[in-house]
């Protein structure tokens, strides 16, 4: 390899020498157009090319060229700040990555509302992440058992979903209601358990063990005050991907996709 293969940065006093095919990986960034002496922000001095940014951050950067990866120690919290390079580099498949790690990464709240009043159960389930929403929306389902007096044609009970405020709400209830000439009865059953509950106690028993499952962990609870029979559990889900990764070999920065990888 001749000396003119290789090229030597000084990235605010830290220096790195890589392969001109490196810093030519994304044609539409400013790295590969730092060569030809146009940009002020690139001076040569002495052999070297120097940056005036950030060196410590710029090695993350050069990994990300030569491995089109992004591995970040686990005690790394400096994201937006390298998020920050990368758009000063132009690189806008990490800056995508980078988005894209900062969303996943971002802690999910659910709050689950107990209320026992009398022979009924009442929830309500607030969540951040309309994703956790949706799948328990999917997996919980009410069953109404009627009296054989309005029952008529069918003793089978009535399953119904629960209700849907918003993409972030779910409320249901079970137990019993109505009167004593037309009383019935309120199941939950909450996917895969085939369990069909009456008893709030052993409902919200149920949820909590689901979004437990779903790596979720019991951060609060609220002890019911005075005069309100309430309880509120808050859970949080904090989800932190090790890899970031994209197409081994981008055709142009415009057309590389990112796709984060899950190891």
């Amino acid at each position: 390899m001749s000396g003119q293969d290789l090229v030597t940065l000084n990235v605010g006093g830290k220096i790195f020498t890589t392969r001109l095919s490196t810093l030519k990986q994304f044609p539409a960034s400013r790295l590969a157009g730092m060569l030809d002496g146009r940009d002020p922000e690139f001076k040569t001095v002495d052999g070297q090319i120097f940056v005036d940014r950030d060196g410590a951050l710029f090695s993350f950067i050069l990994d990300f060229l030569r491995n089109h990866e992004l591995l970040l120690p686990s005690d790394f919290s400096d994201h937006r700040r390298l998020q920050r390079e990368a758009l000063f580099y132009e690189l806008d498949s990490l800056v995508d990555l980078l988005s894209q790690y900062l969303l996943q990464s971002r802690s999910a709240i659910m709050e689950v509302h107990f209320l026992n009043r009398n022979t009924q159960a009442f929830f309500r389930v607030f969540g951040s992440c309309s994703k956790t929403i949706e799948m328990l929306s999917r997996r919980i389902m009410m069953f109404v058992e009627r009296p054989p007096a309005l029952a008529r044609d069918s003793n089978s009970p009535l399953a119904l979903p629960p209700q849907r405020p918003s993409h972030h709400d779910l409320l249901f209830h079970c137990g019993c209601d109505g009167t004593a000439n037309h009383a019935g009865v309120r199941y939950i059953s909450i996917k895969p358990d085939n369990r069909k509950l009456a008893n709030g106690s052993n409902v919200l028993g149920l949820l909590v063990d689901t979004l437990l499952k779903e790596d979720f962990r019991l951060v609060s609870t609220r002890t019911p005050a005075s005069g309100d029979k309430s309880e509120c559990y808050v859970f949080e889900r904090i989800k932190s991907p090790q890899v970031l990764g994209m197409n081994k070999t981008p055709k142009s920065e415009t057309t590389a996709m990112p796709a984060p990888s899950q190891k």
